[in-house]
């Protein structure tokens, strides 16, 4: 099994007039577990975006177990469990720095081209580093 942890503080501006963070932004904070999860693994998003690859998100779920607030130290933990072919599937756990579980989530994405705007398989350069 694949996967990536990187910690980050909430911001008070991600929060609520109660130090709640918003629900909204767990979508933000499970793109940049994707984006280090393929840092972590020497692959730049920026760079497949420049080679005419770009990854759209097709489904979002999230499990809301318990409330971030303002300040705390979050932990989220990136997982890739099966090969990816035309879309990638990854699974989330976010936690505070008690190690409580704030929420679970899965996205899938879609490998697109660019120009084309059309589906395309899993470039080999990830599938090479992949141990799945």
């Amino acid at each position: 099994m694949d996967f990536n942890e990187f910690s980050f503080r909430v911001r008070y501006g991600e929060t609520d007039q109660m130090g709640v963070v918003y629900h909204g932004n767990y979508a933000q904070y499970l793109e940049m577990g994707r984006v280090e999860w393929l840092r972590s693994m020497g692959i730049s998003y920026k760079k497949m975006e420049e080679n005419g690859i770009m990854l759209p998100v097709i489904s979002l779920n999230i499990l809301f177990k318990k409330s971030a607030v303002y300040d705390d130290l979050l932990t989220v933990t990136t997982y890739i469990r099966k090969r990816p072919m035309v879309r990638i599937e990854f699974d989330y756990e976010i936690r505070n720095e008690a190690k409580e579980l704030l929420i679970e989530a899965n996205t899938v994405l879609a490998f697109m081209d660019m120009k084309s705007n059309k589906p395309i398989k899993c470039p080999d350069y990830i599938l090479d580093k992949l141990d799945i």
